[in-house]
């Protein structure tokens, strides 16, 4: 009897140490804060502590269960708050960030449902400064083209390939999940990225119908960017490394049919057949002085074209950002960021008129708008 307990138990240790080297779940979490000061906010300079400016503040579970024959299940589980209240993220939805799972082959690559990053995010807004090392103060004018993940995707399901020779590309389609309106707020993204040495290049293209249209789509109307009948967006980039050195450049054009508010202004004040067209160029460069140090810079220009029964109009953005991060260790480091940003052509009548730089307090009174902060960054 106790050598029948022995071998049984043997037995089951032995399987459980064979799962758990299969399986793996992983706590993790970026904590970053700190304290803005913004030139002109609404006609007063404003100072306030921000959280989530270079990287969300968040925690997250990550698993991955080996299935054999380089077939594995993943999920990943990301919850965004706000460090200076505690308060909860993304419209209060405990895993705003992100949530999915899915399958991921070595060979055939990953397929995913649920709450993501669009095809934006993954390739060509890796390669602009806001989307890659400097965050959300550095997006372009109101994050017109999603490159900092303004908007996510519910509802979706995305495929991710394998790396062919330096290749990789993406897919992801996100239902509306509305009976009877199988269009009405729905999304389709495709992208692909190429990799050689130090060389990286990206295109996508997107379609939104109808986001914000109604609050169980793909692009919930607490979720968006602008509520509009439809937009897509497309752009290419490249970042290329020489030595400490890596310089991009980025093209991106968002076309807004008949949008009606935005998530940074609110309502816009247009007409039922206005139409909003963004170019946005970027440049950028970052530099790691030391280990310890790294320097960044980005310049972009963004011109838009209003359309509206009355005419059109023009306006024009042009914005510089610098930044400078010290490594306190692998996990923990302290940064500074200046942005200023100035519009032109601004006599639309509209909010669009003034300036605002995303992840400030508010829209300037003005044409003209600076923040600088001082922050600290630490991950887990």
């Amino acid at each position: 009897m106790n050598k029948t307990l022995v071998a049984a138990s043997a037995g089951f240790l032995i399987y459980c140490s064979h799962a758990a080297a299969q399986s793996s779940v992983t706590l993790f979490g970026v904590l970053d804060e700190g304290i803005n000061y913004t030139s002109n906010v609404g006609g007063h300079a404003s100072w306030q502590t921000a959280s989530g400016e270079l990287s969300v503040s968040r925690w997250g579970l990550r698993g991955t269960e080996d299935l054999g024959g380089g077939l594995n299940a993943v999920f990943d589980l990301e919850s965004g708050f706000a460090l200076d209240n505690g308060q909860t993220a993304y419209g209060g939805r405990l895993f705003g960030y992100q949530s999915y799972v899915g399958l991921q082959s070595d060979r055939y690559g990953s397929l995913t449902f649920g709450r993501q990053f669009d095809s934006i995010a993954d390739t060509v807004g890796l390669l602009t400064a806001n989307g890659n090392w400097a965050g959300f103060l550095f997006s372009h004018p109101l994050d017109n083209d999603n490159t900092d993940a303004t908007y996510h995707a519910s509802n979706s399901v995305k495929y991710t390939s394998p790396a062919w020779a330096g290749l990789t590309a993406t897919a992801l389609y996100g239902f509306s999940n509305q009976a009877g309106g199988f269009a009405n707020n729905r999304v389709f993204s495709a992208g692909v990225n190429y990799t050689w040495q130090t060389l990286t290049l990206a295109a996508v293209y997107e379609d939104l119908d109808a986001p914000g249209a109604n609050a169980s789509g793909s692009i919930a109307n607490d979720d968006i960017g602008f509520a509009a009948q439809n937009q897509k967006t497309w752009g290419f980039g490249a970042n290329y490394g020489i030595g400490p050195v890596t310089l991009g450049a980025v093209y991106t054009r968002a076309n807004v049919m008949q949008p009606s508010a935005s998530i940074y202004v609110g309502d816009l004040g247009l007409g039922d057949h206005a139409s909003l067209k963004f170019d946005n160029f970027e440049i950028n460069a970052r530099y790691n002085l030391t280990p310890a140090v790294i320097l960044g810079g980005m310049y972009t220009y963004t011109r838009a074209s209003l359309d509206e029964d009355s005419g059109r109009s023009s306006l024009h953005w042009n914005q510089v950002g610098a930044m400078a991060q010290y490594l306190l260790s692998k996990r923990t480091s302290v940064y500074g960021q200046l942005v200023w940003q100035s519009v032109s052509g601004g006599n639309t009548g509209t909010p669009l008129d003034d300036a605002l730089i995303p992840g400030t307090a508010g829209a300037s009174s003005n044409s003209h708008q600076i923040v600088a902060r001082l922050a600290i960054n630490h991950t887990f």
